[in-house]
């Protein structure tokens, strides 16, 4: 059986970065955890490119627009825009536009965000898109402008349909809801693969190291990341090793982490540190990928720094049994 050839994701920072070869079918959206609920959208559009020989992209923004129009508008995102370019990848996705969202490209009227955007810059043949979406300067303009727009431009315009918009809402909501209450075997569920934090090892108080739990400690550049409830997790790390052994960098290392702020030892900055099990390699200032596989516990504040010692030992153990019953 012919191996089935894999695609190169291509990203572009701005929509003026991006030529097009030829024709594209194209959707508009954050995609955040590429999860579950975007298959059936994703599935479509690789499906809809190959037979049709068209270039398949993904137009997103950032700063997320209500970000920008709306002053009390706050979320925390589940991927990094590398994160995002890695799982769109995967899908099949050929190209990946992530757009500078300002006041200048949100004062667009509707007609010149079609023209100039969709029908110059990315040579649209067709359009996937929710009933529901609104576009151009103050969401002007809705799916039935679209389609009048795509009869003018000579360009399809193809309905999300409301339970897949919704299947997308619900799922996203619910990822949330799941790692902000600690719960990440639920939220790896509606992901379909198990959630990332990506971020650079930098040197912390290397106090673990001095009671034989030395971690890794994580810092993520990246504000907007979602980080899940404080507590002990059990995850599975990929280091980015640098040196000559190229093996160690494909190596897939067992660990535990803490996310919190070591309220035992009185201090109050949050910190994510990785305890990495038969790991004793120098990763300082080395980008680090760690899944989150299960919750051990929630933190919690100790009575003495023996109790919690006794504590990380107990969660060492939990952790190797959780691994030794996955063979």
């Amino acid at each position: 059986m012919q191996k089935k050839k894999r695609t190169i994701l291509k990203v572009f920072n701005s929509i003026t970065d991006f030529t097009a070869t030829k024709k594209t079918i194209v959707t508009l959206g954050t995609f955040d955890g590429v999860h579950i609920g975007h298959n059936a959208i994703l599935d479509k559009i690789c499906k809809v490119a190959n037979s049709e020989s068209l270039e398949s992209v993904i137009l997103t923004f950032f700063p997320h627009p209500r970000l920008i129009v709306s002053n009390n508008y706050d979320i925390k995102l589940l991927n990094t825009i590398e994160e995002k370019s890695a799982l769109l990848e995967k899908k099949g996705i050929q190209n990946f536009i992530i757009h500078p969202f300002d006041k200048t490209f949100s004062e667009l009227s509707p007609r010149e965000f079609v023209t100039q955007v969709l029908v110059e810059k990315l040579n649209i043949q067709k359009i996937i898109i929710g009933h529901d979406h609104k576009f151009g300067k103050d969401r002007a303009a809705d799916f039935n402008d679209l389609i009048n727009f795509g009869k003018e431009f000579g360009f399809e315009v193809e309905e999300i349909s409301a339970q897949q918009i919704n299947e997308v809402s619900v799922s996203s909501t619910k990822i949330r809801n799941s790692l902000l209450d600690g719960n990440v075997a639920l939220a790896n569920e509606y992901l379909g693969y198990s959630y990332v934090l990506t971020g650079i090892v930098v040197k912390g108080n290397q106090l673990g190291r001095t009671i034989g739990f030395p971690t890794a400690n994580i810092e993520i550049p990246e504000d907007y990341k979602l980080i899940p409830k404080n507590g002990v997790y059990i995850v599975t790390a990929n280091v980015n090793n640098d040196s000559s052994d190229s093996e160690q960098a494909k190596q897939t290392v067992f660990g535990m982490m803490n996310i919190g702020v070591k309220p035992t030892l009185g201090e109050n900055k949050l910190s994510i540190e990785v305890h990495l099990l038969n790991f004793d390699k120098d990763i300082y200032n080395q980008k680090i990928q760690v899944n989150v596989l299960e919750s051990l516990r929630d933190e919690q504040k100790f009575e003495s720094f023996d109790a919690l010692k006794t504590q990380i030992e107990s969660d060492k153990q939990n952790t190797i049994h959780y691994f030794e019953n996955l063979k």
